[in-house]
């Protein structure tokens, strides 16, 4: 285990850390909201019409291995994955919505049909030669429970949308890095106002000496009409979680190469 290092070079620099965990490196890089200048790239390779009005593109968390794979978290990967072609929110739910906000300019400017929630089912970006697989193992939630502590902790959001005043969409991911392990949690929350709350849970865990990683996906929705819990929660992700059905479920392990992977 080793101290976090800082090596932010200026004030308007993205500010980068690196802790050191057995053969594993942790980069945690976080700047400002892009500028229009630099959201070029974004408007040239994704096909959205929109795109959020706060995208933390510097914003990077990187965890790599000392034989060359690992994983990240950034913004413009995330936004890979929402639909740029359907409005699934408005062929499912949203008539109520939208008569109900008819004058909105939000409305009459979505022209072109795409995901105007930001909905993504990413699940952070695969770097170097691992092994994808589905399983039957699970991560051990009571054993993340037990107080152990705390080396090294992140949270940084991706991006951040409030829908034009009626919702929100946002993307965070926060690691904890303990002497026995690490976990990652990637979530996307989304509200949109008298229409739905969706969560998108991605949880990865790493145990010491283990040579493979453990991912589980899930997704949660449910109508607000049907929900019976006080409006307050609904800007609560954590407490409004289990109140929601669960829509996909989908459990993987990542193997690394076949080379000694063990945290010293």
């Amino acid at each position: 285990m080793s101290e976090v290092k800082d090596v932010a070079t200026s004030v308007r620099s993205p500010r980068t850390e690196v802790f050191n965990f057995g053969p594993w490196a942790i980069t945690s890089t976080k700047g400002h909201i892009l500028k229009s200048l630099q959201l070029e790239r974004y408007h040239q390779e994704l096909e959205l019409p929109q795109l959020p009005e706060m995208i933390f593109g510097d914003n990077v968390l990187r965890i790599m291995n000392v034989g060359g794979y690992g994983i990240e978290f950034n913004a413009f990967d995330s936004l890979k994955r929402v639909d740029a072609h359907n409005d699934p929110i408005k062929v499912a739910a949203a008539q109520k919505w939208q008569e109900a906000r008819s004058d909105c300019e939000f409305i009459k400017k979505v022209v072109k049909p795409f995901d105007w929630t930001f909905t993504t089912d990413y699940k952070g970006t695969l770097l170097g030669d691992l092994q994808e697989s589905s399983t039957d193992q699970r991560i051990n939630m009571e054993k993340l429970k037990v107080r152990e502590k705390i080396h090294f902790y992140e949270e940084m959001t991706l991006f951040e949308d409030e829908l034009a005043d009626n919702g929100c969409a946002s993307l965070i991911v926060k690691m904890r890095v303990m002497q026995s392990c690490f976990f990652i949690l990637l979530r996307f929350f989304l509200r949109v106002d008298d229409v739905l709350i969706r969560i998108n849970d991605t949880r990865i865990y790493h145990e010491a000496g283990a040579s493979y990683i453990l991912r589980e996906f899930t997704s949660r929705e449910k109508s607000i009409s049907d929900l019976k819990v006080e409006p307050s929660l609904y800007t609560n992700p954590t407490e409004i979680a289990e109140h929601l059905n669960v829509t996909v479920e989908q459990f993987d392990r990542i193997d690394f190469p076949a080379i000694d992977s063990e945290m010293t």
